[in-house]
């Protein structure tokens, strides 16, 4: 029997904290404690029903929160030492399996399938967020972090860190911007027309638009600061994190502010079976802040 975390709902941030320019949060909700006891929290993503997947890599876990109950089941003890992750329209889970530098397909029954192995006959540096468009083709961040359990090499596999896209059928991945300093968070608009890429080395975010092949075009800094994981809301709002987290609307203007914590804020996405739960993944522990604006489906 694996242990979990026992759920909490203690208030953490008094709304006073809050930044909300644009009314997006809900009237009167506080970021709030879903749960704790994990190393290091990172990778949310929703599934149809609103239910969130998440890591907690040091544990090599991918863990499932029920949004309805609240509560926490391992779906994954052999995750690859995954970190972001993103569901395709199979309901299978695409994982950066930063372990072994690959792409990993997770079925509904957790049964684990190797998507990508290398880049021109050599590891990723450690893929570490992914988004996937309308299309199915998928855009991957390959920064590198040095692991302690890596088995091979720490130096750098590539000749720098960049973003690859996988085409729809799984089988040709290409660079698409090799001009970054450090790519991490990544998500790309409903329409599959847009792509955001942070580069926290760099602490600026990019905004491309999506050729019909997948390659990239016309890239604009949208902002002067850089992310970890990133997420959009219905109305096109950015939200970035790090030092909590920072909601940007479609200009680049800065509409909010959430505090999460005092340490890292890694990465977010909208939950529940409305889509208005912003669940939050901050170190060991994570949060949820209920919405006034919804998630994209």
């Amino acid at each position: 029997m694996i242990a979990l975390p026992a759920l909490s709902l203690l208030p953490t941030l008094a709304l006073s904290q809050i930044m909300d320019t644009r009314s997006i949060v809900a009237p009167g909700a506080q970021v709030e404690k879903l749960g704790d006891g994990f190393s290091f929290t990172e990778g949310p993503v929703a599934d149809q029903t609103g239910n969130v997947f998440f890591t907690d890599q040091p544990n090599n876990k991918i863990i499932r929160w029920d949004a309805v109950t609240g509560k926490f089941s391992v779906f994954s003890d052999a995750a690859g030492r995954s970190n972001g992750m993103y569901f395709d329209k199979k309901g299978n889970l695409i994982t950066c399996a930063d372990e072994n530098n690959q792409i990993w397909s997770f079925d509904k029954n957790g049964k684990a399938t190797v998507l990508v192995k290398d880049y021109d006959g050599k590891l990723l540096n450690g893929p570490n967020d992914l988004w996937i468009a309308p299309n199915g083709g998928m855009y991957l961040t390959d920064p590198l972090y040095k692991r302690d359990y890596w088995k091979r090499d720490p130096a750098m596999q590539q000749d720098g860190e960049h973003v690859y896209y996988l085409s729809p059928d799984h089988q040709k991945l290409t660079r698409v911007d090799d001009q970054l300093k450090k790519p991490n968070g990544i998500i790309g608009t409903a329409d599959g027309k847009k792509l955001f890429v942070a580069d926290i080395g760099a602490g600026k975010t990019y905004v491309y638009d999506i050729n019909k092949d997948g390659t990239l075009a016309n890239k604009k800094l949208f902002v002067e600061k850089g992310s970890d994981g990133m997420t959009l809301d219905a109305q096109g709002n950015l939200y970035i994190t790090g030092d909590g987290v920072t909601v940007f609307d479609k200009t680049g203007e800065k509409i909010a502010h959430f505090p999460v914590h005092k340490g890292w804020t890694a990465n977010l996405c909208f939950a529940g079976k409305n889509r208005d739960i912003l669940f939050i993944t901050a170190e060991k522990a994570v949060y949820g802040l209920k919405m006034k604006v919804k998630g994209l489906k």
